[in-house]
């Protein structure tokens, strides 16, 4: 009987988690040759091809998304057992590539990233900053934070705290237009439109305590696929829109924007931490994902976001 080359399939793990032969032979201390002959290995042994090469871009193969949980079990088990022969003694360690809202995270997880790093100075983190849905299997990714309202996934979620929307413009717009009394007030007046929602350009509205609702169809004077991008042209009175408390916050409270229609509630969304379906994962990402939600987490976020 002749063993798995358990060596190969922990370099495959690695190269699907970094996207690259390179980064890869960085992190386990191995030449580049090294790392292409073990992940060819595996692959003749195989008889498939785990990665789509060209001289830009590694990706995973199909075939390869199928075993690369299996591989990143076979790395996780073996990184474990050392741990525990070790007494636990070894220092968590490694790259955790994780993404989330551009405006979000730049305002309230890069904030509060130092503090992690400065605990467990052998994480490395790469952070993708955008509004974009990114797959995470596809792509690699340990974690995402989202503010969505979920849907049914494939992926695992864990609500952390509630973010507020509220429908906003700078007082001299309202001036000029009227305040509206009912949604259906704004059916014929161009608003700031979010190209990454679920249902681009549609706001649905329902009066609290009734089952009153309205369904909004926005005309767009401004379009993004970035909320914060609208903030100048909100500020300038250009037009309303619907955003989250933490980007308008400040806006509200200096008098430079206003609120309107607080009777009309829009479908509620939270703040998620979003992780691959597999219940294993690095001991590395298991404390951030308890790092972020003990920040998260927090009553007071609840009005703050």
């Amino acid at each position: 009987m002749r063993l798995p080359d358990f060596e190969a399939w922990a370099i495959f793990a690695k190269v699907a988690e970094h996207g690259s032969f390179a980064r890869a032979a960085d992190e386990l201390h191995l030449s580049r040759p090294t790392i292409s002959k073990a992940v060819g290995r595996l692959e003749m042994s195989l008889g498939v091809s785990l990665f789509s090469r060209n001289s830009r871009q590694l990706s995973v193969t199909e075939t390869g998304r199928l075993l690369l949980g299996r591989a990143q079990r076979i790395l996780l088990e073996a990184e474990l057992a050392e741990g525990e022969a070790r007494g636990g003694k070894v220092k968590p360690s490694g790259l955790i590539r994780l993404t989330a809202p551009m405006t979000f995270g730049v305002r309230h997880l890069s904030p509060i990233l130092p503090a992690f790093l400065e605990q467990y100075p052998e994480i490395d983190l790469a952070v993708n900053f955008s509004d974009s849905l990114v797959d995470l299997v596809a792509e690699g990714y340990d974690l995402a934070l989202r503010i969505s309202s979920l849907g049914d996934s494939s992926l695992r979620a864990r609500r952390l705290c509630t973010v507020p929307l509220h429908l906003v413009a700078a007082p001299v717009y309202w001036e000029r237009i009227g305040r509206p009394q009912h949604p259906r007030d704004l059916k014929d007046h161009k608003s700031f439109v979010y190209m990454n929602g679920a249902a681009t350009g549609m706001l649905r509205f329902q009066k609290h305590g009734t089952n009153e609702e309205y369904l909004l169809s926005q005309s767009s004077r401004f379009q993004a696929d970035n909320a914060e991008a609208f903030l100048p042209a909100l500020n300038a009175g250009l037009g309303f829109g619907v955003f989250p408390q933490f980007m308008v916050d400040d806006g509200l409270k200096s008098g430079r924007l206003e609120r309107v229609l607080p009777e009309w509630e829009m479908a509620e969304i939270g703040l998620y931490l979003v992780t691959p379906s597999s219940t294993l994962r690095p001991v590395r990402v298991t404390l951030l994902l308890d790092y972020l939600t003990q920040i998260f987490s927090q009553p007071h976020l609840d009005t703050a976001l």
